[in-house]
């Protein structure tokens, strides 16, 4: 099983990327993908999650309404469309993946900081850059 992020850039304030998390060897029919991000000297944060079978997306309060999730099962990817991005932005940008186990798992996901770290799948980061 593998996960792989690319994507990301320099982009100037008020800009747009989109991130891929491209998955492959996967054997579950349902499971939660999520995104989080770490900013130099900070502590890793849950950014989006999404659960696979129905496309619920959730997101965490710093990029509500800014960014968004979506997945494609056919191409086995999950894509995090990031628009009107602040230099507050800026950080490396990782996803991980598990099988979806609770109703709230994409919610203790996103509120807890480690979360990442104990998921089943995570992939190397992809840095995002926000910068005039």
């Amino acid at each position: 099983v593998q996960l792989q992020a690319s994507g990301g850039g320099l982009v100037q304030p008020g800009g747009s990327l989109r991130l891929s998390c491209a998955r492959s060897g996967f054997v579950y029919d349902d499971y939660a993908i999520g995104w989080f991000r770490q900013a130099p000297g900070k502590r890793r944060e849950g950014v989006s999650c999404i659960r696979s079978s129905d496309g619920d997306a959730y997101y965490a309060d710093s990029v509500k309404g800014r960014f968004t999730i979506s997945r494609d099962n056919r191409k086995n990817t999950v894509y995090l469309q990031m628009n009107s991005l602040k230099p507050e932005d800026t950080a490396t940008n990782y996803c991980g993946a598990e099988p979806w186990r609770y109703n709230s798992l994409c919610t203790t996901l996103l509120g807890d900081s480690n979360y990442y770290y104990g998921m089943d799948y995570r992939g190397k980061g992809t840095q995002v850059t926000v910068s005039s």
